[in-house]
């Protein structure tokens, strides 16, 4: 006689803001019950979870273009360890003298008005 697997049940207590907020999503998305719910915010959660452990970023594209990057900590966690490119610097003993004498100085320089005007573009 073939096991079958029980279901478990799954509770959660929830502020007043959270409920309202499961509420409106449930009825956005037609979902009758919180089963149904959580079986697709698992799906999604299992999707990311995935895509960040290989690495990949995940975003939004809107139809202009317009890119933004999903930030969201816990999916960071499972994020390999960037491999940051390495740069070998070849200092001369004046830029060695100029980075010591910009890095003691009591006050930074002031930025330039083309130093600003690329940040601004």
């Amino acid at each position: 006689m073939p096991v079958r697997a029980r279901k478990t049940k799954f509770q959660a207590d929830l502020a007043p803001a959270e409920d309202r907020a499961l509420r409106l999503l449930k009825e956005e998305l037609q979902l009758s019950s919180n089963t149904d719910f959580l079986a697709d915010a698992v799906a999604l959660y299992r999707w990311a979870v995935a895509e960040r452990r290989q690495g990949h970023r995940i975003l939004s594209e809107s139809s202009t273009g317009e890119r933004n990057v999903l930030l969201f900590p816990r999916l960071e966690r499972v994020a390999p360890e960037l491999a940051l490119p390495q740069v070998d610097l070849k200092w001369t003993p004046q830029k060695l003298e100029s980075l010591v004498e910009l890095t003691t100085a009591g006050q930074a320089p002031q930025p330039t008005e083309a130093l600003l005007q690329a940040l601004r573009d």
